[in-house]
């Protein structure tokens, strides 16, 4: 029993999904219309407030699930709309539980989301550098409440949706996005489904466009998932979650060591690479976590001291001196500002598209060189990356272009 881009139907058991149709009304006002995603601990629907008169995303998690997500948002000023917009933080509009044949959920109602930003492409330069501005805000504001966020990547980035989509009734909601596209469910072994099990598999909905014709009115995000959050100075974390070519080093070298908040640092200096570019900085195919730190010694240099000496897979692609080994399997070294030419530049020239000139490049790699130096207490706070060049002349001043065209009501601005 399995289908693609669907949650892992094995886990419509008990303590696990909820089973939800689309058509379902919740809590005796909210209508199900699609499926905007899914996670390991809940999957996320689009619904229609039948009380508010508009639309609303609720996440609905597995019932063993008992995450601490709602207070931490309650701690970040979610159920202030101020605070949500100038932080990205997500609106909660209400909460309640469902009772299910899985058992008891947790459910979170929020402002909805259009699309996360790794089911994109390129984006147009400004609107690369109005999102990564944004992001840096999130993260300092997250940091001043000393909370960690601890799974920052662009799957965990969602952009807003249009206060326009409101006044669409359901009839003309489905009319201009599509009806939900179900792949039906059906046992292996050709048995009947058990009563927690949905008759249907929901495929994700498309509320997007392509990134290329994003507006930067259009560029406005919000972070999601705050399932990994946890604050140093309660809860010390010693290990991390978020995908192998995003993990810091610390978390390689030092697993002893406390997690802190230049892990966040590190995550999103490679999530800024990604919104701006069409790769991952570090490539993460059939990745191991030695060929992963050999990326990153070929990109950042040679590991420190301590780190370098202790690493027991360092001979197999590297001399004594920090040079690869010409003869070591995946032979292939790539420089910062080769990554930069063949994953942000190239792509640009292909589709067509205005570059970064070189007095910004050579702003942008500094700034994230130093996101990335490898010792943690090396790494600037998130404050401090608010200082930096690139920041000053060329990402904020785009937030600032966002903010007037939204509060101008001009969307079609490029």
């Amino acid at each position: 029993m399995h289908l693609e881009n669907v949650e892992e139907l094995e886990r419509y058991r008990p303590g696990g999904y909820h089973p939800i149709s689309i058509g379902d009304c919740l809590h005796n006002r909210y209508q199900i219309m699609n499926k905007l995603g899914f996670g390991a601990y809940s999957t996320i629907w689009l619904a229609r407030d039948e009380k508010a008169q508009r639309y609303v995303a609720i996440k609905v998690k597995i019932a063993a699930e008992d995450s601490q997500e709602e207070n931490i948002l309650h701690l970040l000023g979610a159920t202030d709309p101020t605070a949500g917009r100038l932080a990205a933080i997500p609106q909660i509009l209400d909460k309640f539980n469902l009772v299910g044949p899985n058992g008891t959920h947790q459910c979170l109602v929020t402002t909805p989301g259009g699309q996360n930003l790794s089911s994109f492409g390129l984006f147009q330069p400004r609107v690369a550098r109005a999102i990564s501005a944004q992001l840096v805000q999130a993260v300092a504001y997250l940091h001043s409440r000393s909370v960690v966020h601890g799974d920052l990547h662009s799957g965990n980035i969602m952009l807003h949706l249009h206060k326009s989509l409101d006044h669409l009734s359901p009839e003309q909601f489905r009319k201009k996005y599509g009806k939900a596209y179900l792949e039906p469910v059906r046992r292996h072994d050709g048995k009947p489904l058990g009563k927690g099990v949905p008759l249907y598999g929901v495929l994700p909905m498309w509320l997007g466009k392509k990134s290329e014709y994003i507006s930067l009115p259009e560029a406005r995000i919000f972070l999601t998932d705050f399932g990994e959050v946890f604050l140093p100075s309660v809860t010390p974390r010693y290990y991390s979650h978020t995908p192998l070519h995003l993990r810091p080093p610390e978390t390689f070298f030092s697993p002893q060591t406390p997690l802190s908040f230049a892990a966040d640092i590190w995550t999103l200096a490679c999530t800024i690479w990604t919104i701006t570019g069409q790769r991952t900085l570090f490539e993460d195919y059939f990745m191991s976590t030695d060929s992963m730190i050999g990326e990153y010694v070929d990109v950042l240099g040679q590991l420190p001291s301590g780190w370098w000496h202790g690493w027991d897979a360092r001979a197999r692609w590297f001399n004594d001196e920090g040079e690869r080994d010409p003869e070591s399997p995946n032979h292939i070294v790539n420089t910062f500002s080769e990554r930069f030419e063949y994953s942000i530049q190239e792509p640009r020239r292909e589709k067509r598209m205005k570059e970064f000139e070189e007095a910004e490049e050579t702003e942008f790699l500094s700034m994230l060189q130093a996101m990335m130096a490898f010792r943690p207490e090396d790494r600037p706070s998130a404050k401090e990356v608010m200082q930096f060049e690139w920041m000053r002349e060329w990402a904020l001043p785009e937030l600032d272009k966002m903010d007037y065209f939204i509060s101008n009501d001009n969307w079609t601005s490029r």
